[in-house]
């Protein structure tokens, strides 16, 4: 028994990768949830407008971050403010008098709700209206991201055992002697998942609409474009997973590993107004970040082009790198069976046969 047990150290001890999911899964764990874990929003984004905005403003509780003070902004402008993520909630105030109106972004849900809950204790001096969620579901928040998590998935876990398979029972190897650059393999392994999760894509969010009553509110050009660059993205990452791992358990811990802090830290359950600030800049560098921020801006808000560019940015940025990390690494893997088998070919003898 005794021998079983250092033996079994010592297989662990060689299995980097267990050993590193064993010790960083549980480290990770408690700092999301120590730190993380939060749904109350302590302060949110606010602009004011009206006559007697700058009047208002002076008397607003410390809750409210005034960013944007503009006496001339009608309501139209103001709604524009939310549209566009600007602020997360616009006062809107009358002549001396007249209750103001507060619009609050109820695509925000976490930050709505805990606005509402200040609103109310003003009294009614200031009457609240809730836009893009009315009624605050949090299902209307909820369908966007999980689009967002489900082509993750697909992308992540999926394409990296696909390849990892190959790799297994050595077919991927010979791709290797192939007059086909590696990123023409890479391209040419993703294009089915692509459709796959693109397919995905198209069933969850008819089924949130009609199941949910999730709206539409925007351009289905921009959510499809947003999409298919975050595929691209965790499409690259489910290879540049498998060119790191020989087995499909490696491959599947490593996609794990990737996909816990998605699901966490990317806003799509604890807001990121809500995290420390150690922990939120990790969500920041998360690509499921970036398509919820899009898919909830199309979606509930109807936000343009203009207005989600910086996230599209992102992404594209995101895509390129990983992508261009996959193919070095794809490339890099392969190079040393390819070149004896070249060699050979030159040879004199060889080629006098």
């Amino acid at each position: 028994m005794r021998a079983m047990i250092v033996k079994e150290f010592r297989e662990l001890a060689r299995d980097r990768r267990t050993l590193a999911m064993l010790i960083v899964l549980p480290l990770l764990l408690l700092v999301v949830f120590g730190y993380a874990a939060n749904f109350y929003v302590s302060s949110v984004k606010a602009a004011v407008t009206g006559p007697t905005a700058t009047q208002v403003e002076q008397s607003l509780p410390a809750y409210f971050d005034v960013t944007v003070t503009e006496p001339g902004y009608d309501r139209t402008e103001a709604e524009n403010l939310l549209r566009d993520n600007k602020v997360d909630v616009a006062i809107l105030t009358a002549n001396p008098g007249s209750p103001a109106v507060a619009l609050v972004d109820g695509s925000n849900l976490f930050a709505a709700q805990s606005t509402v809950s200040v609103l109310n204790k003003v009294g009614d001096s200031v009457q609240t209206e809730v836009l893009y969620n009315p009624d605050l579901k949090t299902s209307w928040v909820m369908v966007p991201a999980i689009i967002g998590l489900i082509l993750t998935f697909i992308g992540t876990i999926i394409t990296s055992i696909g390849l990892v398979r190959e790799r297994e029972a050595g077919t991927l190897e010979q791709l290797a002697v192939m007059p086909i650059r590696p990123s023409q393999v890479i391209l040419g392994k993703i294009v089915p998942y692509f459709l796959l999760a693109a397919l995905d894509m198209i069933v969850v969010t008819g089924l949130g609409m009609v199941l949910f009553g999730v709206p539409f509110n925007g351009n289905v050009l921009v959510f499809a474009l947003g999409a298919a660059i975050f595929l691209f993205v965790v499409l690259g990452l489910g290879v540049l997973i498998s060119t790191v791992s020989q087995t499909t358990g490696q491959a599947i811990q490593l996609a794990f590993l990737f996909l816990m802090p998605q699901i966490l830290l990317s806003g799509m359950i604890f807001p990121l107004d809500a995290m420390a600030a150690g922990v939120r800049w990790i969500g920041y560098l998360l690509p499921l970040t970036y398509f919820t921020m899009i898919s909830q801006g199309v979606m509930l808000r109807g936000a343009p082009l203009a207005t989600l560019w910086l996230p599209l940015l992102i992404l594209t940025v995101m895509a390129v790198v990983v992508f261009t990390g996959a193919t070095l690494r794809f490339r890099r893997d392969l190079a040393p069976n390819v070149t004896p088998r070249r060699a050979r070919t030159d040879d004199p003898d060889v080629a006098a046969q």
